[in-house]
This record gives C-alpha cells, sequence and structure tokens, in this order.
C-alpha cells in the first residue's frame, strides 16, 4: 500500500503572469519510504509539500494519505486531520517548553501531561537520551532539529513531511545529522517526504528520488537509476557535473575523442555523449586514448583533472593517488554506457531539443 499518492496535481498563484507551480504532478511514495523531492527554487517542491500537508488548496488533482482521499476537486481535509508531521527548516520549538514538552506537543492532548513514554522512546531514538528537561536556547542547532524530528514522529503520523531541515546549517553537521536522521525515521518505520535543493544531500538520504523542475515531477526512481539514467540532460545536471562530449554516431555506436560507446539504432549524425566525470577511467597506453592534461584541481580524496583530446575537452573525476601533472599525456576510456546521447544541438537551459534512448546496460 502506498501511503503518499499525488495524482495530476494542479496549483497556478495569480500574478502577472500567472505562475504555474504544479503541472500535473503525479507521485506515489510507498509505506516505509523516504522520499526525497531534488529541485532548485521555484522548481515546486515546497508547494508540493505544503499541499501534502493541507497548507495549499490545488486548484485540480488528488492528494491520498493511507489510501484516505485528504485533497481532491470536492474534499479539503484541513490539516490538522491529515495525521502529517513536519519539520521545518529551523525547527520552530516552543522556547517556554522544554525539550520533553515540546516532543509531547505532538502527542494527543489527554497524553500530554506527565511523561509518556513515547517521549522517552523518541527521545533515545534520535540521541537525546538525558536531555529531556533542558530548553530550546540550551540546545545546538543539530539538536533542535533533532527534538523537531521527534515531535513530528511522536502521534505516529501517516507521513512526515521535511522542509529543508539541514540548511541553516554547518556542512559538517549537516552530513552527520542527515544521516541521524534518516536512521532515526527508518527505525520509527515512518514514510517520509523531504524537499532540497542539494544534490549530495538527496542522494545520500532518498530511498526514492524525484526530480521536480517547472512544476512538474521530471523523473522518480532509485538514486542509482536517476544518476545513472536520466531523462535529459537537464535531469543528468540535477544530480551532479557532467560532462558533454562531441561525437559522430553510426550503426549504434557513437565515437568520440575519448573513446566509443553504444547510441542506440535512431542516433545518426552529430551528437553529444553525456557522462559523469567518474566515468572517464585513468588506464594504460594500449588499452585506451591519449588526452593532455590541462589543468588539475586537487580536493583532498580526488582530483578533477581537464582533459583535451582531438580537440574536444572534458573533466575526469580520479583518487588522489592518480594525480598527473598538467602537460603530461595520459590515456583515458569511457568505462561503462553513456548517461544519454542526444542530439549535437543544446540549447542554453541544457536540454536537447533531441532525445536518443539507449538500449539497457548488459
Amino acid at each position: 500500500m502506498s501511503a503518499v499518492r499525488v495524482s495530476g496535481a494542479r496549483k497556478t498563484f495569480p500574478s502577472r503572469p500567472p505562475v504555474v507551480a504544479l503541472d500535473a504532478v503525479d507521485l506515489t511514495i510507498p509505506t516505509g519510504t523516504l522520499a526525497v523531492v531534488l529541485g532548485e527554487s521555484g522548481s515546486g517542491k515546497t508547494t508540493l509539500l505544503r499541499a501534502l500537508a493541507g497548507f495549499e488548496r490545488l486548484d485540480d488533482g488528488t492528494i491520498e494519505l493511507g489510501g484516505r482521499v485528504v485533497t481532491s476537486p470536492t474534499v479539503n481535509v484541513p490539516p490538522e486531520r491529515r495525521r502529517v508531521g513536519i519539520v521545518p527548516q529551523e525547527g520552530s520549538l516552543f522556547p517556554h517548553l522544554t525539550v520533553a514538552a515540546n516532543i509531547a506537543y505532538g502527542l494527543p492532548r489527554s497524553r500530554r501531561r506527565g511523561a509518556d513514554p513515547r517521549v522517552a522512546d523518541l527521545l533515545d531514538m534520535v540521541g537525546l537520551a538525558g536531555l529531556a528537561e533542558r530548553y530550546p536556547h540550551q540546545l545546538s542547532g543539530g539538536q533542535q532539529q533533532r527534538v523537531a524530528v521527534a515531535r513530528a514522529l511522536a502521534p505516529e503520523p501517516e507521513v512526515v513531511l521535511l522542509d529543508e531541515p539541514f540548511a541553516a546549517l554547518d556542512a559538517t553537521l549537516r552530513g552527520r545529522l542527515r544521516n541521524d536522521v534518516a536512521d532515526a525515521l527508518r527505525e520509527a518505520g515512518a514514510t517520509a517526504l523531504l524537499v532540497t535543493h542539494d544534490p549530495a544531500e538527496a542522494m545520500s538520504l532518498a530511498d526514492l528520488l524525484a526530480v521536480m523542475r517547472a512544476g512538474q515531477v521530471v523523473q522518480a526512481g532509485t538514486v542509482r537509476d536517476v544518476y545513472l539514467r536520466p531523462v535529459d540532460p537537464a535531469a543528468a545536471r540535477a544530480l551532479g557535473e557532467v560532462v558533454a562530449l562531441p561525437g559522430a554516431a553510426s550503426g549504434g555506436v557513437a565515437r568520440t575523442a575519448f573513446g566509443q560507446v553504444p547510441s542506440g539504432p535512431d542516433a545518426d549524425g552529430a551528437v553529444q555523449v553525456l557522462l559523469r566525470p567518474e566515468q572517464l577511467a585513468l588506464v594504460d597506453a594500449d588499452t585506451g586514448h591519449p588526452a593532455t592534461v590541462a589543468a588539475v584541481e586537487f580536493q583532498g580524496h580526488e582530483v578533477l583533472v581537464d582533459l583535451v583530446a582531438g580537440g574536444a575537452r572534458a573533466r575526469a573525476r580520479w583518487p588522489a593517488w592518480a594525480e598527473p601533472q598538467p602537460g603530461t599525456t595520459v590515456h583515458v576510456a569511457i568505462a561503462s554506457d553513456p548517461l544519454l546521447v542526444v542530439a549535437e544541438y543544446i540549447d542554453s537551459r541544457g536540454i536537447a531539443d533531441v532525445g536518443i534512448d539507449l538500449p539497457p546496460s548488459p
């Protein structure tokens, strides 16, 4: 059974011109799944979250939570009756209440007084055992967000909605906290939807990843599928750096200065082959194509290497121990099937005018 099902969701905000925030959005989240919606500012991800919570009324479409219709052209269940837990960007804890009281506030009114055992269980789950009597001002930003997660989980909601909950934290704390929060959500067996603009955050957390653009979910699937099999160049770039190599396709093969790849039967003529930087592998001279190292960017555990071959430029990502020197010649091979092979012309938004389907990897 799906915990969340969004079908044909549409929402337009009046302005000049009108802003289409949601444009026929479909999204299904199975029970117990941690789903992440990734998109740039203005993509519609926050409007989708607010519609799920009941804070925005759709113009059209339906939303089901736990098999119950909560939004449709004739139904609009208010937020307090949707069984949805919400974790906002900065916790929004009650400053006059202790940690325990903040968590208990998420419980039914009859259970807020006294020491409800669920509060202690949740404190332990989010790693805050022993801090029940502290106040929000006595906690770090990361601890406050843990309390907000515990409060959202307290009433055992159908779904927990997290609105960029780590955005205000520094990078080191953000990485550690998001893993702890994900562990807590999974331990609770919760279904959750988190929205973010950070691809690293999305990939580290998601069981199900949905990419939004211009009010639409353009692709949804596992992180591996979306990263390695994007539906178009813009979806590829949403998850990280992309290398676009000019090439020529015929007979099901696209040839580039760095090697050849399968292109599918429909590709013919000038194309661009889209890869991730790590797909350009450093190999021996007898198995690769020569390339000149134009520049090297050292990043600690890895190096980014700008390469030139046959007039084409590309960026490779290699482990730091393989760092080459600028001006030297190395040999490179394309290590796996490309993300996409597309018609040569790509517009200023990074979207190809023609897409070519690739055969599945063996």
